[in-house]
């Protein structure tokens, strides 16, 4: 999705067809008194909109409380548990936690798009999806990326026994210093991890290897969901959450140099690499309950969950709060 497309994806929702401004998302009233909202993020790139809105929420009578988490599945444990009101989570999370019996989130909205190119070593061939052959690739398992990965080789009929997979725990950093040491010839990862090995040299881009073109998972990076009792007690400080996120989601995505900035202020990067991971990274809610269905259907059937529930996503995602945005 080009960044021009996103004011059109979004009229192109049946509930779309509402300007969308700041300005707008700041006109809803105040709540009181204040509601606290606890919510979980990553530093990534796509999340940037994350960090800038505490003080139009503030105007509106909520405070929000940012949570650092290094992975998903974490964000994911702690929004189950009710610690999280709302938490940024991977797009299988949500079939995730209903195959394991876990009813507690409500799926609300993708966050952002963008290619999933393998990162190869600077002196590694990976011109075709032939050249993974026993090569040495770095997966973090169970993570949102390998998903994407292992729904396109299954996707592609290439046997996943076909590379040598070499797990990585924590951190999108491990995968840097893997790659730059020669430990593994190429990683499957996240940005800004993605872009950090080509900026800095000792990685590239495998173009022609993308793995975020397979039907049962799709280009999507991630998307925001709620504790299910916190949208219930505190909906109306969810709903002014989700539209100050999206207000400020096109903003940035009109404007490559204030993402840039955003991302160098949420991630630490310095500009010239925010600046790179701008112009690849596509914000706008594109994740929809049709593609979550695809991937719980298609993760059952490789086993990777325990059992089929794609035919529940729908009780367990709320586009109200979307629609809510969309009107202001």
């Amino acid at each position: 999705m080009k960044r021009r497309d996103f004011i059109g994806t979004i009229a192109a929702l049946p509930l779309a067809g509402f300007a969308l401004t700041s300005e707008a998302s700041a006109q809803a009233a105040p709540l009181n008194p204040p509601v606290t909202l606890t919510v979980g993020y990553q530093k990534v790139g796509h999340l940037a909109p994350m960090i800038l809105i505490a003080d139009t929420l503030k105007a509106q009578g909520v405070e929000i409380k940012l949570v650092e988490f290094a992975r998903y599945a974490d964000a994911r444990t702690a929004l189950l548990a009710g610690s999280l009101d709302v938490a940024s989570v991977g797009p299988a999370d949500l079939a995730i936690s209903l195959a394991n019996g876990s009813t507690s989130m409500v799926g609300i909205m993708g966050v952002g798009s963008s290619p999933k190119y393998v990162i190869a070593g600077k002196d590694k061939k990976f011109d075709s999806w032939d050249d993974i052959k026993g090569k040495k690739i770095a997966i973090a398992p169970g993570s949102a990326v390998w998903f994407q990965f292992a729904a396109t080789l299954v996707e592609k009929g290439i046997p996943y026994s076909s590379f040598n997979a070499v797990n990585i725990q924590g951190g999108g950093a491990n995968f840097n210093t893997a790659l730059e040491k020669g430990e593994v010839d190429a990683i499957v990862t996240w940005e800004p991890f993605e872009s950090i090995p080509v900026m800095k040299g000792y990685g590239k881009f495998a173009k022609n290897l993308d793995y975020s073109v397979s039907k049962s998972v799709g280009a999507e990076l991630g998307m925001l969901a709620a504790n299910k009792a916190a949208a219930t007690a505190k909906r109306p400080a969810v709903e002014r959450f989700v539209s100050a996120y999206v207000a400020k989601m096109k903003e940035l995505e009109g404007s490559r140099e204030a993402f840039g900035k955003a991302i160098a202020t949420l991630t630490g990067l310095d500009a010239e690499v925010s600046m790179k991971i701008a112009e690849v990274i596509q914000l706008g809610p594109v994740i929809t309950p049709d593609q979550i269905k695809r991937q719980a259907k298609a993760f059952a059937e490789l086993n990777v969950i325990p059992k089929d529930v794609s035919g529940e996503i729908e009780t367990y995602w709320d586009g109200s709060y979307l629609a809510a945005a969309m009107k202001k």
